[in-house]
């Protein structure tokens, strides 16, 4: 849990507000409503294996955002090896960049809650797939990732003990890590187009 007694009184710590951060807190603490968020993303197939992700408008806060101008576009593509082009990089090294920018952001927001600057972080990921899964030439192997592995090298001014503490913390409170680790339901329907 996040309290103002955690942190040293600092305007900005790791390039956050912490006053703006710990009245935010505040403001969920007092009305819980404000704490429900949905984030949403278009998908559109060009050709192959390419596609584009488009991500603007999402509610949070107790209302619809409109901060963003002008949509983050994401093209989607395929190495050779995989029958693509190279159009960008796939989804699932997009889930990996998920997941590090996640982990890092939830890192960097708990340090500073917690009074600890952080003066350098970097993260190498690697994860591994088989595709007899995403083939369907074998149902005993998932088509997913069987494991990933996350490699965080971090420069800040606390203790390994604190440090061991703060990055658990974040590993268990990532949004991202969370649905990755664990079961998310999917729905998936269709429609006539």
């Amino acid at each position: 849990m996040v309290t103002k007694a955690m942190a040293k009184v600092e305007a900005q710590l790791n390039g956050i507000d912490t006053a703006r951060m710990f009245e935010t807190i505040e403001a969920i603490r007092s009305d819980p409503a404000l704490a429900r968020f949905e984030f949403r993303a278009s998908n559109a197939w060009v050709s192959g294996g390419e596609n584009r992700s488009t991500i603007q408008g999402f509610y949070g806060a107790g209302r619809e955002d409109d901060s963003r101008a002008a949509p983050f576009v994401f093209t989607n593509g395929e190495p050779p090896v995989l029958l693509g082009d190279n159009e960008g990089a796939n989804p699932v090294e997009f889930l990996l960049h998920a997941l590090a920018g996640c982990v890092t952001t939830t890192t960097v927001l708990h340090a500073a809650a917690r009074g600890i600057r952080i003066e350098a972080i970097s993260t190498e990921l690697e994860g591994d797939l088989n595709l007899l899964g995403l083939l369907g030439l074998d149902e005993a192997v998932s088509p997913g990732y069987e494991r990933i592995r996350m490699k965080m090298t971090i420069r800040a001014d606390c203790s390994a003990e604190a440090l061991d503490a703060l990055l658990a913390f974040a590993h268990g409170h990532s949004p991202v890590c969370s649905t990755v680790c664990r079961p998310v339901p999917v729905e998936l329907t269709w429609v006539r187009g």
